[in-house]
């Protein structure tokens, strides 16, 4: 399972990970007895259980690694995957827009690989509640092997169908999908939502934006946002410092939205104008 963080030398049940100098990653539990094979050598676990984090290491062909805790965008980056999943620079914004944090009780639909998933059920701690939809059997059951090898299945219940047939379970602080026909189903995520939740959403093309919007509008979700996340890292050599070749750029349109309550009878033309005039005023 997950290290403990309190702790400052790995133990068996650890999940580790060793770093060759070129940043190559290779990530595993730890148990007494056992073997990890690279193409810089050979690493046994018992020569790193009772190991500092931080110590390198020297594999049977004389490479070193260094031993570290592995950080949740170094487990999604190195998650098996059959599908596209949500990169790490997405799933920060992400957590931190919608509120999820330790006790958090969220759905989601769309497992996917399960790298959202992993950190969902990373942050929400044993506290807190993810529920995971997912329609396609094979998916779901990589999802759920994936979350296993991390030691978070306990804190996700995955569940085989389509949230358009219906949500059983109600009031979840925040709901994201990763679903192509999102904007379908905003009146499942209403219903599933606590007034006030959080709800978000990826997609692709602005074109599938553009559908989203007027179902938001018609359930009475408020307080929108559409952006999307651009990163771009630097090659660190003290003396030629540049950014890297390549970067990840446009990975989705993320838009988030939350679940209001409205006044009874209320002049929707009136407050539309009201919003426009306040919105013309702030420009200026």
């Amino acid at each position: 399972m997950l290290s403990n963080i309190h702790s400052d030398h790995a133990q068996a049940g650890d999940l580790v990970e060793i770093v060759s100098p070129s940043r190559k990653i290779f990530i595993f539990l730890l148990a007494t007895g056992k073997e990890i094979h690279t193409h810089r050598g050979i690493v046994k676990h018992d020569d790193l259980i009772g190991k500092a984090w931080g110590s390198e290491v020297i594999s049977h062909k004389g490479n070193p690694f260094f031993l570290l805790q592995p950080t949740l965008a170094d487990v999604i980056a190195e998650i098996p995957r059959n599908t596209q999943i949500i990169y790490p620079k997405d799933i920060g914004f992400i957590l931190v827009t919608m509120g999820i944090g330790s006790g958090t009780k969220v759905l989601e639909a769309g497992s996917g690989s399960g790298a959202l998933t992993t950190a969902l059920a990373w942050v929400v701690g044993p506290e807190g509640t993810v529920v995971s939809y997912e329609m396609r059997p094979d998916v779901k059951n990589l999802a759920q092997k994936n979350l296993n090898r991390v030691g978070l299945s306990s804190r996700v219940d995955f569940k085989l169908g389509d949230i358009a047939e219906g949500i059983s379970v109600r009031g979840f602080d925040a709901v994201f999908l990763d679903i192509p026909n999102a904007y379908e189903l905003i009146s499942q995520v209403k219903q599933a939502l606590k007034p006030g939740g959080h709800f978000g959403c990826i997609f692709p093309t602005i074109n599938q934006v553009m559908r989203l919007l007027p179902a938001l509008h018609a359930n009475n979700f408020k307080v929108v946002d559409i952006c999307e996340i651009m990163l771009r890292y630097y090659k660190s050599h003290q003396d030629r410092l540049r950014p890297t070749d390549r970067m990840v750029a446009h990975t989705g349109y993320l838009t988030f939205a939350r679940s209001i309550i409205p006044i009874e009878n209320t002049n929707d033309e009136g407050l539309e104008s009201e919003t426009e005039t306040d919105i013309a005023q702030e420009n200026h």
